[in-house]
């Protein structure tokens, strides 16, 4: 399968998924850590996707959403954006309300 229809497919089967470098646990940027720590904070599972440890991923997903760098936050399948969008969704509570809505819509 290749690298773009890989990426499709985490992106349309999960609500939250973030492609970000290192894990939310151990993070391996201040950007990738700052957006999974805003993640953590709305109380959901989420996907996360460590583009570190995958070079066809780290080299295409710029291209799939025409959005060069990381991390890169998709909820509902869409691009939200990177670290600053998702600390400004975050600080005015639209973050909590997107995933909490996208979590909701994947039990239904």
């Amino acid at each position: 399968m290749d690298v773009m229809e890989r990426i499709r497919r985490q992106v349309e089967g999960n609500p939250v998924v973030i492609y970000m470098k290192g894990t939310p646990q151990l993070p391996q940027c201040g950007f990738s850590s700052r957006a999974a720590e805003a993640l953590k904070q709305c109380g959901h599972k989420f996907v996360y996707v460590n583009v570190l440890l995958d070079h066809e991923i780290f080299e295409g997903l710029p291209g799939y959403a025409d959005w060069p760098t990381f991390p890169q936050l998709y909820i509902n399948g869409e691009l939200v954006g990177g670290c600053d969008i998702t600390l400004e969704l975050a600080a005015s509570g639209e973050l909590q309300k997107m995933v909490d809505d996208a979590v909701a819509g994947a039990k239904e």
